[in-house]
């Protein structure tokens, strides 16, 4: 469940983007989405950057979910660890929008601790 709310998380910041780009720029140009992107500034701009960062995320979290799984870490374990990264990770895109640099830093080093923790899960199984 943790790895499919993850999954979905880049969409859900791509949909505050579109929102917020036709608020911005008075359209959404599905022609050429990325030059169009390059025109958002403020809060659009780091609507948009939250949206590549979750996509970012997802790949780190994802090898590190594979790997536990493969390896045969008890789900009981990675449990804690997945469901912190959860929530680090939607309040990360939520405090990137908002503007909230020092606290989106310390979120994403909680979600990176995460991270690193399945990992070593994996490496001590």
């Amino acid at each position: 469940m943790c790895l499919l709310i993850v999954a979905i998380l880049p969409y859900v910041f791509t949909g505050a983007g579109a929102y917020l780009r036709i608020k911005q720029l008075g359209s959404l140009d599905n022609q050429q989405p990325r030059v169009q992107a390059f025109e958002l500034r403020g809060t659009g701009a780091r609507a948009y950057a939250a949206q590549h960062n979750a996509w970012e995320a997802l790949a780190f979290f994802a090898s590190a979910v594979v790997v536990t799984h493969l390896v045969g870490v008890d789900p009981a374990k990675t449990a804690l660890p997945s469901i912190i990264f959860v929530v680090a990770r939607v309040f990360h895109g939520i405090v990137y929008i908002a503007n909230l640099a020092a606290l989106r830093t310390l979120i994403f080093v909680i979600g990176t601790g995460c991270v690193l923790h399945l990992f070593y899960l994996a490496i001590t199984a």
